[in-house]
């Protein structure tokens, strides 16, 4: 299996190949994407979130039942992705990292076994290295289905998707993305990646302690920083309601993801990172 590899596209292939497809993994949920990349258009789109958290031998047993019972197992693609949604990952600055210590830098933050696949994802632009522990044995199962393929870190896509749509902005902004009762936060400030970091909530008075705890150890106040949420959360939900009360620069963000149409305009039922990934 090769890392930041796709599948190459021939003369011989037909329009109908020219589709690209997108998986995100997690042990709470799976979702996919197929995506038209000669029409420009998203062909297919499915969100599935587990009842409880999965180990990964079970997260594989459900990936291969969707994929089976959207007919994906015996297509081809043009590029496949995977994008791992986990909190066993790590930021280091460019200038500091070595490919060689990978694991020294996850051992303080996360708990890691002695025979963990370690990987790494270079943040474009931004001189800095997401280093993370992917599900081995899902990327063997695509690799098997698929040939060569690219798979990244969800921080990974989030982070330079986000980064991408502050070409204006000038002061910090809070990013906070809710799916599955996992909030992961983003804080950009100038340009510049500040924070990704990731949280698994079980309350909205959780959700609440880790955004404030965030807040608070990187001196940003409440009455100013303005706060953007997305994903599975809206206006009338409680959690919003909550957070309002303690930050007041509040809004539901819409993601703009860029020159894609949607399969019956429902935007709000694509996963941000399962687009953004391809």
């Amino acid at each position: 299996m090769t890392k930041k590899e796709s599948n190459n596209i021939t003369a011989n292939h037909t329009v109908e190949e020219f589709k690209k497809l997108s998986i995100q993994v997690s042990l709470n949920g799976l979702s996919f994407c197929v995506f038209d990349s000669v029409n420009n258009n998203i062909i297919k789109t499915q969100n599935q979130v587990f009842e409880q958290t999965l180990n990964p031998y079970q997260l594989l047993k459900e990936l291969k039942q969707m994929l089976t019972k959207y007919q994906l197992t015996s297509q081809k693609f043009t590029e496949v992705v995977v994008v791992h949604r986990n909190q066993l990952f790590g930021l280091v600055p460019k200038p500091l990292f070595d490919e060689n210590e990978l694991a020294n830098y996850l051992k303080f933050n996360t708990k890691i076994l002695a025979n963990d696949h370690l990987a790494f994802d270079e943040i474009d632009s931004h001189d800095m290295v997401n280093v993370y522990v992917p599900f081995v044995n899902i990327n063997n199962y695509i690799y098997e289905l698929y040939g060569e393929f690219t798979y990244k870190h969800n921080g990974t896509v989030m982070a330079e998707s986000l980064l991408k749509g502050q070409s204006k902005a000038v002061n910090p902004i809070c990013y906070v993305y809710v799916l599955e009762n996992q909030m992961d936060v983003t804080l950009l400030d100038q340009k510049q990646l500040v924070l990704f970091n990731s949280f698994t909530f079980h309350t909205k008075e959780d959700f609440l302690y880790y955004l404030l705890f965030t807040l608070e150890q990187l001196k940003l106040s409440t009455e100013t920083i303005p706060l953007k949420l997305f994903g599975a959360v809206e206006e009338d939900d409680e959690l919003y309601k909550l957070c309002y009360k303690y930050v007041k620069n509040i809004s539901i963000f819409v993601p703009e993801f860029g020159p894609h149409t949607y399969l019956n305009n429902q935007e709000d039922t694509i996963d941000f990172t399962v687009i953004n990934a391809l």
